[in-house]
């Protein structure tokens, strides 16, 4: 295998998968020879599995920033305004609703809850936006607002691992991994797909969301940490100078390399690739941390202060990163699981600081990326794993005004990268409960995605345990609706 390019040799067969499978011949080799003109490595054997590959037809977007809101932000109090729900305000909710129905934590026949916030529009689209949003309203112009999105789950863990791996179930790969792997990275000293954490700890998923799977650990997600080492291990010890280092990681790299020919294991070349990363990282990462060097306006752009974690920061970090090539940028902001259990969880005071926390970085980001021209091929996605119930849960009799999961219906935003600016695409009916018009379901979403970075998601496959498998997996269709004129082949 000294000849095998990295991206070929990291889907080699073990030696035991070679003798079970040799049955097949030299047939089941010519085939995949001829099938395999798709999503290959653009350079010579020497490139990392990493390196740029062909997408399947001209992309629109060539990186994406992806601001998750783990615990499900309250779409009736942000994007779908609900004139009857307030109306109809603290009246038993109507019985057709709840026949049949499950719920995370409601119980009994709950009280209708309408919005304690004011809506208005804005832009020359008129998109209807909350209160709580000012500063997302001045690019409401940018964003395609989609009002229709539904998932399969309702509780956290399974319904943020579904939303980034297209199953509920560990052990599946995240979008950022599928996308890392079928297009490579354009930055040779950063990871292809990098993590950056704010807000509370939750009850979500964690890393699940952000793991390669089944796919080569090459392509996982690499978190970035505001506090102490930014990645652990990745610094040399004490009193190792850089030489010393060098050497030792070449001499390393050779005796991979020897095992990797002897027993053909394709996680041996991620190490290789991941140990060189690593040693690049040891210069690339403190220069792109190190915020403070950015003009004045930038800060006062972005609401930063260098050495302070933030949501803003990683905002921030997110353009760095983009522009120096990663292909997959995820910023998750946690907390927004606002049931109203008790003060701190409530949409009267809760509701409003992730608000204040988030609104500014989200919208600075699309300003400074149009600023800079990036935005035009950077796609940026904000929402979270489900929406919220237009019920108020009362939770043991609390006061507080609170909302359950709900997975029917909620709300989402795409900007950049070829999306169609200054639409709202679908409806809810009156209450905000049920999708009334142009359903996107997760499996659509990511379809769309895929396609706007020049993947048909039907062909971007991996062979895992004698199947092929995909992000959507046997599902997905193209949400055409979302697609700028010109973003559809």
């Amino acid at each position: 295998m000294p000849n095998t390019r990295p991206d070929e040799a990291l889907q080699a067969i073990t030696r035991r998968h070679f003798f079970r499978d040799a049955g097949f011949g030299i047939g089941s080799i010519a085939l995949a020879a001829l099938l395999a003109g798709d999503l290959v490595a653009t350079r010579g054997a020497e490139a990392n599995p990493l390196a740029p590959k062909r997408p399947h037809h001209p992309p629109k977007a060539r990186r994406i920033i992806y601001l998750f809101m783990a615990g499900g932000p309250s779409q009736l109090d942000l994007f779908d305004p609900k004139p009857k729900l307030t109306t109809l305000d603290g009246q038993k909710t109507p019985e057709a609703l709840l026949r049949g129905e499950r719920f995370a934590f409601i119980t009994g026949v709950p009280r209708l809850l309408g919005s304690p916030y004011t809506f208005r529009r804005y832009g020359q689209s008129g998109a209807s936006v909350s209160s709580l949003l000012p500063h997302l309203t001045r690019v409401v112009d940018d964003l395609a607002i989609v009002r229709s999105v539904h998932t399969d789950h309702f509780n956290h863990a399974p319904a943020q691992i579904f939303m980034n791996t297209g199953h509920p179930l560990v052990g599946r790969p995240s979008m950022g991994s599928w996308l890392t792997y079928g297009l490579g990275s354009e930055s040779s000293d950063l990871p292809g797909f990098v993590v950056l954490l704010s807000g509370e700890k939750d009850p979500g998923a964690g890393n699940s969301c952000w793991s390669s799977g089944f796919l080569p650990t090459t392509y996982q997600g690499v978190e970035f940490r505001s506090k102490g080492e930014p990645v652990p291990s990745v610094s040399s010890p004490d009193g190792i100078a850089p030489d010393v280092r060098r050497r030792a990681l070449d001499t390393l790299r050779d005796l991979n390399q020897l095992h990797l020919q002897d027993v053909g294991d394709p996680e041996i070349a991620t190490r290789i690739a991941a140990y060189e990363m690593a040693y690049r990282m040891q210069t690339s990462v403190p220069e792109l941390l190190d915020i403070a060097g950015e003009p004045p306006a930038v800060h006062a752009l972005y609401g930063t202060e260098p050495g302070r974690a933030s949501f803003a920061n990683n905002c921030l970090l997110a353009r760095r990163l983009v522009e120096r090539g990663v292909r997959f940028v995820q910023l998750y902001h946690r907390g927004w699981d606002h049931h109203g259990e008790k003060a701190e969880t409530d949409l009267a005071t809760a509701l409003p600081r992730l608000c204040r926390e988030t609104d500014q970085g989200a919208a600075a980001l699309l300003v400074d990326l149009k600023q800079r021209g990036l935005l035009d091929d950077t796609l940026v996605i904000w929402g979270g794993e489900f929406g919220r119930t237009p019920m108020n849960e009362e939770r043991n009799g609390s006061r507080f005004l609170g909302r359950d999961h709900h997975p029917r219906a909620f709300a989402m935003w795409l900007a950049g990268g070829g999306v169609k600016p200054g639409v709202a695409l679908g409806a809810t009916d009156d209450l905000g409960y049920n999708i009334v018009q142009d359903p996107v379901h997760i499996h659509d979403l990511h379809a769309t995605i895929l396609h706007l970075m020049g993947i048909n998601h039907l062909r971007l496959t991996y062979r895992f345990q004698g199947r092929d498998f995909r992000l959507t997996d046997v599902h997905g269709k193209l949400v055409r609706k979302l697609l700028a004129s010109t973003a559809a082949p």
